[in-house]
Formats: C-alpha cells, sequence, structure tokens
C-alpha cells in the first residue's frame, strides 16, 4: 500500500531529518511511527502525502508521490494533522466535515447521513454546529478527526492524534482506531494508545529505522528504548516490566 524506497529528506539542505529510508507498509496495517522529538515522524507522514519533497521515490497504493498524481493520492488519503487548528477551516464542524464530502460531488442528503453517523460514531452529536473558535483543544481534536474518517479514505495518517485528549475521548479515539478497516499510519508519543491500537512498530532516530517489528516485543525492550531517549508505556512500568 505504501511504500518508500532510499528517501532522504532535509529542512535545510544540510542536516538530514529522513536519511535512506526503506519501509513497506501493507494494505489494511496499522503501523506506529515512534521516536524522540526530532525523530523524522511528522516528515514522513507529510513526505507521503507530498506536502514535502527528497530525494527518493514514495509510492502509494500504486501511484508515485509526484505532483501529477497527487491529486488522487490525497483523494485516498485522510490526514489528521498534529495542530488541529490547522485541520478546521470552516465556521462550524458541520461545515468542515461537509465540505469535502461536496466537494466531491455527493449530494447533501447522502453527505449530512454521513456527517451524522461519524458524529455518533464519536459520541460529537453536540458539536455539529458549534462554531470551531469556540470549542476546546480537545473538542476541536475529536472534530479534526471527524473530518477525516467522514471521507472514508482508503490510508488514514495520524499526527499525535491522542493531544489534548481527556481519558474518554482518548478512549473513544482508541476504540475507534481499533475497528477501523483501513491502512493506518500513527506518529506518536503515546505508547500506550500506540500499544492498543498498532500491530506493527516503526522505532526513529534520525531520520532512520532502529527497530521495525512486532508492536508489543518492541515496546516492552526498555534498553532499546532508552537508547533511543524513549522509556517503556505506562503501562508496562506499573507492571514491573
Amino acid at each position: 500500500m505504501i511504500e518508500f524506497q532510499n528517501v532522504s529528506f532535509s529542512y535545510d539542505k544540510k542536516t538530514p531529518v529522513v536519511q535512506d529510508l526503506d519501509l513497506v507498509i501493507k494494505k489494511g496495517e496499522t503501523v506506529g511511527l515512534i521516536g524522540a522529538n526530532g525523530a523524522g515522524k511528522s516528515t514522513i507522514l507529510k513526505l507521503m502525502l507530498g506536502l514535502l519533497y527528497g530525494e527518493g521515490t514514495i509510492i502509494v497504493d500504486g501511484l508515485s508521490v509526484t505532483k501529477a498524481n497527487l491529486p488522487m493520492i490525497r483523494k485516498k488519503t485522510g490526514y489528521v494533522l498534529q495542530d488541529s487548528d490547522n485541520q478546521m477551516f470552516m465556521p462550524t464542524v458541520y461545515e468542515d466535515m461537509m465540505f469535502g464530502l461536496r466537494n466531491y460531488g455527493m449530494s447533501r442528503e447522502a453527505a449530512e447521513a454521513r456527517v451524522d453517523a461519524v458524529l455518533e460514531q464519536l459520541g460529537l452529536q453536540d458539536l455539529k454546529y458549534r462554531h470551531n473558535h469556540k470549542i476546546s483543544g480537545g473538542e476541536k481534536r475529536m472534530a479534526a478527526i471527524a473530518t477525516v474518517l467522514v471521507m472514508q479514505p482508503e490510508v488514514i495518517l495520524m499526527d499525535e492524534p491522542s493531544t489534548a485528549l481527556d481519558p474518554f475521548n482518548r478512549r473513544t479515539v482508541i476504540r475507534t482506531i481499533q475497528v477501523l478497516p483501513q491502512t493506518k499510519v500513527i506518529a506518536s508519543h503515546d505508547l500506550d494508545m500506540i500499544l492498543e491500537t498498532c500491530d506493527r512498530v516503526v522505532l526513529l532516530s534520525h531520520g532512520k529505522v532502529v527497530a521495525d517489528g512486532d508492536c508489543g516485543m518492541i515496546l516492552r525492550d526498555r534498553a532499546l528504548l532508552e537508547q533511543n531517549r524513549m522509556e517503556l508505556p505506562l503501562c508496562m512500568q506499573m507492571q514491573g516490566v
């Protein structure tokens, strides 16, 4: 579904953020990208969408990430940004969720039915007509996730999806991720969430893959995590792993 072939990227043309990355993500996988600040997690997500361009080749569902292919790639791909303020641009949650559906030609009736179904799935019915500038950071985070899910993309990219969420909404997001059938790539410092939602983990350091494999095995490896400026998930710390 997604393939990186010898991909490198630098913001200043001097310091590499992603270095010689080779990575394959299969259709239907849920993959967690983990690593300390600056490891390259968010950059990799942006490279998949053509928001950044570097060296090497990136393929999404058979399409090379080039300017000519971006409309098709972005129609297949949903992206939950790290900063929800950069994602919510319409006056209300309802209008944000309707925008993409209507832009792709869906009737108003069908679009409203899908919006209502996603709001119910996430328990956000009360946010439907709320103004984006009048809701809390956590509510806006949930609304941003709703705007992606309503499009039913084939690939979902999430950058720190649990940021600013209270325990109830965090649990809702985890349960939602667990049942979504799409290919999902989740970049996060919330290792407990990664443990509950991902089958596979890719541990990054300075833009390179340090470890790639079973989620439980990597997240139980205290020495490996500490070598890369990370700690065990809290649930494992409490278990004395």
